[in-house]
C-alpha cells in the first residue's frame, strides 16, 4: 500500500528533514513540497493527496487557515515548534501533532497511525454493501458493559464518544462504556437520527441545541466538527431545511 504525501513548511531545513524521513519509509511517496500554504492549496485542488505534513505558523496564510477551508481534507500530520495549537488541531480532526525538533521514531509512529486509518477506510469501502432489512428496524440496541447486557433506546442516546477500542454512550442520566468499534455501531444506528461529525464522535441529530462554527452543543458539551465530516454535516442540514 502506497501513500501519496506532500510537505508544507516555510523553513527549508524542516522540509529537508521531513523529506529525508519520508525517503526512509518505503510506502510513502512524496509528490511535492511547498514553502507556503497557498501553493499547497492550489496543488491539492488538482492532485489527489492522501497525507499532508503541515506546519502551522507561516506568513500570509497559516496551516490552521488552510485546514479550515479544505472541503475534503486528506490525512493531516501537523509539524510545529509550538504546542499551543494542539487543541485547535484536534478540533480540525488532524491525525497527529508532531513537535519540532522531530525524532524519526516519533515521525514513524505518526505515519503508522495514518497508514492504519487509511487501510481501515479502504477496507471499509471494499466491504460496504447496501443492506435491506427483512423485518422492522428495532428502536434499541443491546450493548455489553460491566458483565451485563444493557438495552439502550436510540432516542435516549445524546452522543457517542470514541475511546480507543471502546465507545462511551452518553445518555441523559448515565454513561455506558462498551467494547465496540464505530464501524460496528454505525451499522445499527438509524442514519436519519445519527451522524458522525468527528473521528471520535457520533451525535444524535435531534439532541443538537446549538451550532457554533466548528462545534455542536449537546447538553453543555461542545463537540468538534471534524474537517473530514464538515461538508456532509452541513449539506445534511441544508437538505433537511434546518439551515
Amino acid at each position: 500500500m502506497n501513500i501519496n504525501c506532500i510537505v508544507v513548511d516555510d523553513e527549508p531545513l524542516a522540509i529537508e528533514k521531513i523529506t529525508d524521513y519520508i525517503k526512509r519509509i518505503t510506502y510513502l511517496k512524496l509528490q511535492a513540497s511547498f514553502d507556503n500554504a497557498i501553493d499547497a492549496l492550489e496543488y491539492m485542488r488538482d492532485k489527489k493527496t492522501e497525507l499532508v505534513f503541515l506546519d502551522i505558523q507561516m506568513e500570509k496564510f497559516t496551516g490552521i487557515q488552510l485546514l479550515e477551508i479544505l472541503r475534503n481534507p486528506p490525512k493531516i500530520v501537523i509539524t510545529s515548534a509550538y504546542d499551543k495549537y494542539a487543541l485547535k488541531g484536534y478540533e480540525l480532526d488532524v491525525t497527529d501533532y508532531l513537535l519540532k525538533p522531530i525524532a524519526f521514531e516519533r515521525f514513524l509512529k505518526a505515519v503508522t497511525k495514518v497508514s492504519e486509518e487509511i487501510r481501515a477506510e479502504r477496507a471499509s469501502k471494499r466491504s460496504a454493501t447496501p443492506v435491506t432489512p427483512d423485518k422492522p428496524v428495532s428502536d434499541f440496541i443491546f450493548v455489553k458493559a460491566d458483565y451485563h447486557m444493557h438495552k439502550i433506546k436510540f432516542d435516549d442516546i445524546l452522543y457517542i464518544e470514541g475511546m480507543k477500542d471502546y465507545l462511551r454512550l452518553h445518555l441523559p442520566k448515565e454513561r455506558i462504556m462498551t467494547l465496540m468499534s464505530f464501524m460496528k455501531i454505525e451499522k445499527v444506528l438509524p442514519p436519519e437520527k445519527f451522524m458522525r461529525v468527528h473521528k471520535s464522535y457520533i451525535i444524535s441529530l435531534d439532541k443538537i441545541e446549538r451550532i457554533e462554527r466548528n462545534t455542536v452543543l449537546i447538553t453543555d458539551k461542545k463537540i468538534p466538527i471534524g474537517n473530514k465530516y464538515k461538508k456532509d454535516f452541513f449539506d445534511f442540514l441544508e437538505k433537511e431545511r434546518i439551515l
